[in-house]
């Protein structure tokens, strides 16, 4: 979806301005939002895709003036009311008023670290073969869904070339939204600066994204 999350090339929001010597926290909730964030991951109710397009959801003036782990938090409402695991008001009040949904799984303290090193695969055998080789020309679709994609609008209707094919993986625009894991093939693709900057742009600059093989077109 188009939202405040997809910011690459907009204009306005001010320079970057990278923190010398960032701590990994900044206080100590941001150390518990990781954890929820990870511990009601590890139920099993919801995707890491699903996870990420609750973000997306998120109404752009509150998105754009949160920082990174109050869009988690943010994020984790959404998805407990959803899954019926606490209604609103049992989130705003932190008060439990009834019984919400029985977690599939609970992660236990000794399970962490081996959790965290397995991390989540998504490589998937699609059982077809690549559409597009090392070296083709390609153009990405032009389009504006409304649900999750990875497809940023930056790079939508450009010409590139595929660089490398990189196996095929989870489909995430299917995987957010429970319509299954539907895997295809995943291409990085790479544009040059004036396609995807337009005129005035550097000429020596190039760009590189992961394209799943849906999003592009042969030329």
């Amino acid at each position: 979806m188009n939202g405040p999350h997809d910011l690459g090339g907009q204009m306005g929001f001010g320079p970057i301005a990278p923190e010398n010597n960032e701590p990994i926290f900044h206080a100590d909730w941001e150390k518990r939002a990781l954890g929820l964030t990870l511990c009601c991951g590890a139920m099993g109710h919801w995707t890491i895709d699903e996870s990420r397009h609750a973000r997306e959801n998120i109404p752009p003036a509150n998105y754009l003036s949160a920082s990174y782990y109050e869009i988690w938090i943010r994020g984790i409402d959404m998805l407990l009311e959803r899954h019926g695991f606490a209604t609103r008001e049992e989130l705003f009040s932190g008060r439990m008023s009834g019984a919400g949904t029985a977690p599939k799984r609970v992660l236990q303290a000794e399970n962490v670290p081996a959790t965290l090193a397995r991390g989540g695969p998504c490589e998937r055998p699609t059982g077809t073969k690549p559409a597009f080789a090392v070296g083709d020309r390609v153009r990405t679709r032009n389009f504006n869904p409304t649900g999750h994609t990875r497809l940023p609008r930056y790079a939508r209707a450009k010409q590139g070339i595929v660089e490398v094919v990189q196996g095929s993986f989870v489909f995430p625009d299917d995987n957010a939204h429970g319509r299954g894991e539907n895997p295809q093939w995943l291409y990085t693709v790479v544009f040059d600066g004036p396609e995807i900057w337009g005129e005035g742009a550097d000429p020596t600059l190039t760009i590189s994204i992961d394209a799943w093989e849906s999003y592009l077109e042969p030329l």
